[in-house]
């Protein structure tokens, strides 16, 4: 029996469960590093007195580190292994924020920004299709969805965070900062838990050693491992820019195209909404606390957006999960940028982080499908890299326009750009329902 026939046939059991958390955990801590920042900008912008275009660099700077992270982490992670790169990003994110915490300039917070931002930026790029290569094709829409969905709970916390220490003296942001580096304690927990991918370890000539790992696996779980024969997996070495040559081999160029499409278009309206979220509403006449009340409530309805497209993923497909939602949130960015009143606003927010983070659930689901093993750390790596150049420009633009086209002309540029991203996927995505990750691999 292959090694993927194997992992196919495991019961969902403890082993995927503590797989969820371990990965879900650190999207956790990614979703509050990431939100953070839009609770403690007000603030750095009193301390340092920084102009609007100034505050956009500041919060550019992580994004910047995303990029960087993201793009180098998958090809490291397909030509190395995926369990060490993530142990090495958490482990920067976390002296990242640290330092984060301590700076005393903008121009350095800029630069600890940046450094948290590649051990973000790699870890968010990995977790996602190193977890769906031991996952059955039956759960593996599901799973992926509800990993995705610990992000919320990162955005929760961070508003609560926010809330509760910022406003309330004047070093307040330095700890909500700080208590973002807690996470260096589940290094140790990633060492003792995760097992390498055997999904990898074969594409890369370790068949022996995939079994080994596949057979601790089995009888954790209660199954019969059965006797190992050698399958003729060829062992796939290329160098780093080999790996990236590979996306755009003619079976493959249009599905890199999409994905970067889809990745560049929900990213930047995200961070465009997220990262300056309580800023906007401060700078429409809402006092900072009522700012950050309204914020905790929105960042809150991120939690049954992603878990409800999490299950629509497996029920409905993950392409027809992205293009509902996606159609969903154009609609809710539109509202935003109609309405006047308070209850208006509040409510279009809500639906639009609703209906954006489950659209997160359904790509982080369908992303690392898409790609084979050799290049599925690269092509995701590769796409939340693209993802995060709208992630940079975001916070830059917005600071930019806002002055201009005010709140309306912001959320009604959010939300063509987010039909484009719909498009995107309608017309040239895969459907990748109900197909093993060796089925999807072997139509292209």
């Amino acid at each position: 029996m292959s090694i993927a026939d194997r992992l196919e046939r495991l019961p969902f059991s403890s082993f995927h469960y503590r797989l969820l958390l371990l990965g879900g955990a650190g999207y956790c801590f990614d979703g509050l590093d990431g939100a953070i920042l839009a609770f403690v900008m007000p603030a750095l912008q009193h301390v340092w007195g920084l102009s609007m275009a100034q505050l956009g660099l500041l919060g550019s700077g992580a994004f910047f580190g995303y990029f960087i992270g993201a793009l180098t982490a998958g090809a490291v992670a397909d030509r190395w292994g995926r369990r060490s790169v993530m142990m090495w990003a958490l482990a920067c994110y976390c002296v990242g924020s640290l330092i984060s915490a301590l700076c005393v300039s903008w121009h350095g917070f800029v630069l600890a920004r940046v450094l948290s931002g590649i051990g973000t930026g790699a870890e968010s790029a990995i977790i996602a299709p190193y977890l769906s290569e031991f996952v059955p094709r039956r759960y593996r829409g599901i799973f992926t969805g509800a990993l995705a969905g610990f992000f919320s709970f990162g955005f929760v916390a961070a508003s609560l965070l926010g809330y509760a220490l910022v406003p309330g003296s004047e070093n307040g942001w330095r700890w909500a900062i700080g208590l973002t580096a807690c996470p260096v304690v589940m290094l140790l927990w990633w060492r003792r838990a995760l097992p390498e991918s055997p999904r990898w370890l074969l594409a890369t000539g370790q068949g022996d050693t995939a079994h080994a790992v596949l057979c601790k696996i089995e009888k954790n779980i209660g199954v019969l491992s059965p006797s190992y024969e050698a399958e003729s997996v060829p062992s796939i070495k290329t160098s780093f820019a080999g790996q990236f040559v590979g996306l755009w081999r003619a079976q493959l160029w249009r599905i890199t195209a999409m994905s970067w499409v889809l990745w560049l278009a929900v990213t930047f309206s995200y961070y465009a909404f997220f990262s300056w979220l309580p800023t906007l509403l401060i700078a429409r006449g809402f006092t900072i606390t009522h700012s950050f009340g309204f914020s905790i409530a929105i960042c809150v309805a991120q939690i049954p957006g992603y878990f409800s497209a999490g299950f629509c993923n497996e029920y409905f497909g993950r392409k027809t999960t992205i293009v509902t939602y996606l159609g969903a949130a154009v609609i809710s960015a539109a509202s935003m940028a109609l309405v006047s009143s308070s209850t208006g606003i509040l409510i279009a927010g809500i639906l639009l982080s609703f209906f954006m983070n489950g659209t997160f659930a359904g790509v982080y689901a369908y992303t690392p499908e898409i790609f084979p093993t050799a290049l599925r750390a690269t092509g995701m790596g590769s796409a939340s890299a693209i993802g995060r150049i709208g992630a940079i420009a975001a916070p830059l633009l917005i600071g930019a326009l806002y002055p201009k086209a005010g709140f309306a002309g912001v959320f009604g540029m959010t939300a063509l750009i987010l039909l484009f991203g719909a498009l995107s996927i309608l017309v040239f995505g895969p459907s990748t329902v109900n197909l093993s990750l060796e089925e999807i691999e072997s139509t292209y």
